[in-house]
């Protein structure tokens, strides 16, 4: 399903140059086109994002109990994810687009998959993949936004902030687990993931995939 476009919204947005020079490649072109022929598919795979966000939120906070700074902010974001999942949901009726059942994206689960399972590695890596993911989000968001219907458009542009504000969430709470010279080794594995999950052939559109394959 495509909704008719509207010129009557937000002006055109940047891309925040902290996200820019954080993510190893910027969005394909054809993943933009081909969001916007998918408004349907792409809206109720953002709201399967919002939830799963809170989710891992929810899992990090119960993981490290006894750091009180993770706790507050992880604790903080499931909240906002949430209410981001319901406002999503709530876009969704009032533009009469139905619930469907997708299955995930590659995205998420290719960059965990580089995630060590021990610690202290685990924590850092947990936290570079969030940076990572919201960075992305943040970076697609400012792509759609100025293009999409005028009602998405002015939503998407308003999340901007809050998905630009996680990324840096992340980050800041990685810089207390770890230097700069173990950041940037992980981050070279994790941005190489990354790039190559965005910029490769991917049959399945998710807001989240990669190249159009078809």
């Amino acid at each position: 399903m495509t909704v008719a476009a509207s010129d009557a919204h937000a002006q055109p947005l940047a891309v925040p140059p902290q996200i820019a020079a954080f993510l190893p490649v910027p969005t394909p072109q054809a993943w933009c086109a081909r969001a916007l022929r998918e408004t349907r598919t792409l809206l109720i795979d953002h709201a399967n994002c919002e939830r799963k966000a809170a989710a891992t939120a929810l899992a990090t906070l119960q993981r490290y109990p006894l750091d009180e700074l993770l706790v507050d902010r992880m604790s903080r974001l499931a909240r906002e994810e949430l209410r981001h999942f319901e406002q999503v949901r709530a876009l969704m009726r009032r533009l009469g687009i139905g619930w469907k059942t997708l299955g995930a994206s590659r995205y998420a689960a290719g960059l965990h998959a580089q995630a060590r399972r021990e610690e202290p590695g685990r924590l850092l890596d947990t936290l570079l993949v969030g940076a990572l993911i919201e960075a992305r989000s943040a970076e697609r968001f400012a792509l759609l936004a100025p293009q999409l219907p005028a009602e998405i458009g002015s939503f998407y542009a308003g999340l901007l902030a809050s998905e630009a504000r996680h990324f840096e969430n992340y980050l800041e709470l990685a810089r207390r687990v770890a230097g700069p010279e173990d950041i940037e080794a992980r981050l070279a594995v994790l941005r190489a993931a990354e790039a190559e999950l965005v910029s490769s052939p991917d049959r399945q559109f998710r807001f989240h995939s990669g190249t159009p394959a078809t």
